[in-house]
């Protein structure tokens, strides 16, 4: 149980209002739940879910070898917890456009996005990347766009072919994208504000940007990618990062100190812990759950 007051259709429609007004929409990365909680708190638009991610916390690099019951599965439990729309990236669409969209859109996905990479995908800013046809991606799109009930519910396609075949033949892949029905575009690896510009200037509708770390784009204020004309922004990988890099420097100290005191300012307190999670909440259902004080857990 959750204490969130928004339904899946009412997250859908939102998002879709929220793209209508012209302002970029900024959405984290959600490695998990209770990241999802944060984000919202904090005020951004949205939350993300990175395929990457999902891989990375599976303890697998990212080429395509979740499943859709991975990816889904974990998406619900991250979408539930928040009033934000979640975007999840599908990769290349598991084994069935069909099923995969049934699935997401059942589980209360705001939207996916599609990828036109071979099914033994790579991080999309890894050289040597390979392509299935425009015609294929088309299909894909197009059985996505039929299967989906919610119209409100958004189909993104991403291209990876700026690395592959160049910005001018991504720019006409992604023009047929557009016909097949994609809602969104997103255009992967781009360099620096030239190339995002350009994109924007031979595309009529929305489009997504993707500011990842260590990648091949120039990382972004969000203030100039919507004076580009971009509509969402995502940071696919960024929380994760932040907390692994804190995990594996926390553990290392007390590995060589032989306790962690050194490290209490840097971690949640108990008291933000249940605050975030909402614990008082619980004693609606019975008010035996939450009958102590968190004073001294700072």
């Amino acid at each position: 149980m959750h204490f969130v007051e928004k339904n899946a259709e009412q997250k859908r429609i939102d998002l879709d209002q929220k793209l209508k007004s012209k302002k970029i929409l900024r959405f984290p990365g959600a490695y998990n739940p209770l990241t999802a909680k944060v984000i919202e708190e904090i005020g951004y638009d949205g939350v993300y879910v990175s395929g990457g991610v999902m891989s990375n916390d599976l303890g697998y690099p990212d080429i395509g070898l979740t499943t859709l019951n991975d990816v889904s599965k974990r998406s619900e439990q991250i979408a539930r917890v928040t009033n934000l729309p979640t975007i999840v990236d599908i990769d290349t669409g598991f084994k069935s456009c069909e099923e995969t969209i049934e699935t997401f859109e059942k589980f209360g996905i705001s939207a996916v996005h599609l990828e036109d990479q071979v099914e033994r995908k790579r991080c999309g800013h890894l050289d040597n990347k390979e392509l299935i046809s425009q015609s294929e991606m088309v299909k894909k799109i197009e059985e996505c766009v039929s299967s989906k009930k919610d119209k409100n519910f958004k189909i993104i396609a991403r291209s990876d072919a700026k690395s592959v075949e160049g910005i001018d033949k991504m720019i006409d892949r992604c023009k047929a994208y557009v016909d097949a029905g994609a809602d969104i575009i997103f255009p992967e690896a781009l360099s620096d504000e030239k190339e995002f510009e350009k994109v924007r200037k031979s595309l009529d509708c929305y489009l997504l940007a993707n500011m990842t770390e260590f990648g091949k784009s120039k990382l972004l204020n969000f203030k100039d990618l919507e004076n580009l004309g971009y509509n969402i922004v995502i940071y696919p990988v960024t929380t994760q990062r932040l907390a692994m890099k804190s995990v594996e420097d926390g553990l290392r100290a007390i590995f060589a100190d032989g306790h962690q005191n050194n490290l209490l300012d840097k971690m949640q307190t108990r008291k933000r812990l249940y605050d975030l999670v909402e614990y008082e909440k619980y004693n609606s259902l019975d008010e035996k759950i939450y009958n102590f004080s968190t004073e001294g857990h700072e």
